[in-house]
């Protein structure tokens, strides 16, 4: 479940769900206490020396929220994606502004992809 994460990528991991950004907060709120379609989702969860925004084990997803940052990091965006996807995993990507101005739409990506899965 944690695809060989290291000690230190737990504590980052905890340090980070207490910091949660806004956009972050805002998806959480929707996707904890497994409110959707009963899937169980977790917050900066360890992948590798990677930590997913959130992670829904029985789906294999991971979904991933782009600041502007991600806007010069996209290579490296890339490659990350690629090292999770080796594990099986499947990675859904939304930007900032999709999470604060649709997130309804945002949350129907993610049925979508749930619903798939069942």
């Amino acid at each position: 479940m944690f695809y060989g994460a290291k000690p230190n990528t737990f504590i980052r991991a905890r340090k980070l769900r207490t910091e949660m950004t806004k956009t972050e907060s805002l998806l959480w709120n929707k996707l904890q206490k497994n409110q959707l379609l009963g899937f169980r989702f977790k917050p900066q969860h360890p992948i590798q020396c990677f930590i997913a925004d959130f992670y829904c084990h029985k789906a294999r997803l991971v979904v991933e929220i782009d600041g502007k940052i991600h806007l010069k990091q996209m290579e490296y965006d890339k490659a990350r994606t690629e090292v999770i996807e080796r594990y099986g995993l499947k990675v859904i990507r939304f930007t900032n502004e999709e999470i604060e101005e649709e997130i309804e739409k945002v949350i129907g990506t993610i049925k979508e992809f749930l619903t798939a899965v069942m």
